[in-house]
């Protein structure tokens, strides 16, 4: 049995939530996407298999909607508002992301249907929240990582910044999410009641900052973008380095806690004559600090950095992994695409994982699960599922609506 297997979930995310329930399902959830008669938006956005657009082959869906089971309900309706009320009384959890006060404006908010179900863990996914000034903006990808912080430190210097051509900031809170959902439900075995869960998409992604957000408040300076790095009041500090075949992340930093690194590579740097000792031998905790007081000029920072440069680039990525792994230096490698689907760690792992398409008559190769349970592994039960796939599982065999209902409703465009 997996974690999640007694418990149901009423998926009515748009693109914006959608990994949310992909993830509780995968951790074993009865996981039911809501659709409108016609399909979710997210089912428009390619790329599409084979360059063909249409609803069940986006490939942007088939990524996060796994292990779910479809059905389609029109709840501008009166007709679809009481199926989901019926569908509400059987449920753990919902998980929903329009603008804030879509669904109560329709009595599905959640003061109305914990009153059908007090039990129920209502989880609303929105770029800035329920309330605030900014709750009824409009957003975008862009948008949140401007407002939330990251994309200051993404992109070039001299120029805008510029985001992943991944939509990012709903990944961020659909994870916060799934993790909040969990701990309601921690709490719900305590209490026996629901509550009502609000994630903005704005704070989830405040956090990839790391400690960057937290520079303004206590007055340190403030990071700034740098293409492969990043600028540090005066400094310029690289974190991608040039190889022989590509790049490599690599932690060429100062300070207590990774000075001791930079000292160890330095060493190594003049064993192999890059440098002479008096280089060697600077004392690498203090070393900011020496830089940003003007006691180090940064001309001398920039020397040193041509230095590591230079030893970067005479090796292959593979090669300065493994002087990483025997000398305990602070380098990995920028992989291609391709390098991560062939990855021997990753093949080691068991973590693609091939996925039966029976309507398309083959298998995809898909992304592993996010975490390896020992005792309740996540398994791939369910492909995407077409538009309206399980509408009679659901309303026929679980709600027990007749072939008649089911046509009537269909014919009016409810289902």
């Amino acid at each position: 049995m997996s974690v999640l297997s007694p418990y149901r979930v009423l998926d009515l995310t748009t693109e914006r939530g959608l990994l949310c329930g992909q993830m509780l399902g995968d951790m074993g959830a009865d996981v039911i996407k809501v659709e409108p008669p016609g399909g979710c938006s997210a089912r428009s956005i390619g790329p599409f298999y084979k360059d063909a657009p249409h609803p069940d082959r986006s490939l942007y869906w088939w990524a996060y909607n796994r292990n779910k089971r479809a059905i389609t309900l029109d709840i501008e309706r009166d007709g679809g508002r009481d199926l989901l009320r019926r569908l509400i009384e059987h449920a753990d959890f919902l998980i929903e992301s329009h603008n804030p006060g879509y669904l109560s404006e329709r009595n599905l908010g959640f003061a109305d249907l914990t009153r059908i179900n007090p039990a129920l863990i209502y989880v609303s996914i929105t770029p800035f929240g329920q309330d605030g000034p900014k709750a009824t903006y409009a957003d975008s990808d862009l948008i949140i990582l401007a407002a939330g912080g990251p994309l200051i430190l993404a992109g070039d210097a001299d120029r805008p910044p510029v985001r992943l051509c991944i939509p990012q900031a709903y990944l961020h809170a659909s994870t916060d999410a799934a993790v909040a959902a969990l701990a309601a439900h921690h709490e719900r075995a305590r209490s026996g009641l629901g509550q009502h869960i609000d994630v903005a998409a704005q704070q989830s992604v405040a956090m990839a900052t790391q400690a960057y957000v937290l520079a303004a408040p206590l007055g340190s300076p403030e990071a700034r973008r740098m293409s492969g790095g990043v600028k540090f009041g005066p400094l310029d500090i690289p974190l991608v380095w040039p190889a022989k075949d590509g790049y490599v992340a690599m932690t060429f930093l100062f300070g207590s806690a990774l000075g001791i690194f930079t000292a160890k590579l330095m060493h190594f740097l003049c064993e192999q004559g890059f440098c002479d000792e008096a280089t060697r031998d600077k004392d690498w905790i203090a070393y900011g600090e020496q830089l940003l007081s003007g006691a180090e000029p940064l001309s001398e920072f920039e020397r040193v950095k041509e230095i590591v440069r230079k030893f970067t680039c005479s090796h292959t990525k593979a090669e300065l992994l493994q002087l990483a792994v025997d000398r305990g230096f602070l380098i990995t490698p920028v992989t291609t695409i391709e390098e991560v689907v062939e990855s021997p760690q990753f093949e080691s792992r068991g973590y693609f994982q091939d996925v039966a398409h029976p309507e398309l008559g083959q298998s995809f190769r898909y992304p592993g699960p996010f975490a390896k349970f020992s005792a309740t592994p996540i398994e791939y039960r369910l492909r995407p599922p077409s538009i309206g796939e399980h509408n009679s599982e659901i309303y026929r065999d679980e709600l027990g609506l007749s072939e008649r209902e089911m046509a009537e409703l269909t014919q009016t465009g409810i289902i």
